[in-house]
């Protein structure tokens, strides 16, 4: 009698930590993905990699040493764009005039490192104050 009733109980005990087990499974979620994403993501690595690549441009290398900017921190900040951001950059870029696009972008790239140094996003220039402090 009294293994039968010992036995009931640890049965009863694993029933409920089994149960509890299944409980606590994730379910995976799985879904197709669209050729609209795919390709989404891809402009968005090819955009970021035509920026960094004008980088490179010597006039574009002498206005930022001009302007005190070092070239890793404008990579940095390129790497960290959301695709919202990199799309309206490219887009602003896009309808610049073909030989104002050097100096444009640096002063595009400038405002965006002033905006996020204003929000305590970056701290790039020393002369910008943060407005949450």
């Amino acid at each position: 009698m009294f293994t039968s009733t010992l036995l009931k109980r640890v049965a009863a005990v694993a029933l409920m930590l089994h149960s509890l087990m299944i409980i606590q499974i994730p379910q995976a979620q799985a879904s197709m993905i669209g050729t609209q994403e795919i390709l989404a993501e891809h402009q968005q690595q090819v955009d970021r990699e035509q920026l960094l690549g004008m980088l490179d441009d010597q006039e574009v290398q002498k206005k930022l040493e001009s302007m005190g900017v070092d070239r890793a921190q404008v990579e940095k900040r390129i790497n960290s764009l959301t695709p919202a951001e990199l799309a309206q950059f490219n887009q602003q870029l896009d309808s610049a005039p073909a030989g104002a696009g050097v100096v444009g972008i640096i002063v595009l790239f400038l405002v965006i490192f002033i905006i996020t140094d204003m929000l305590c996003a970056t701290n790039i220039f020393n002369f910008v104050n943060c407005v949450n402090r």
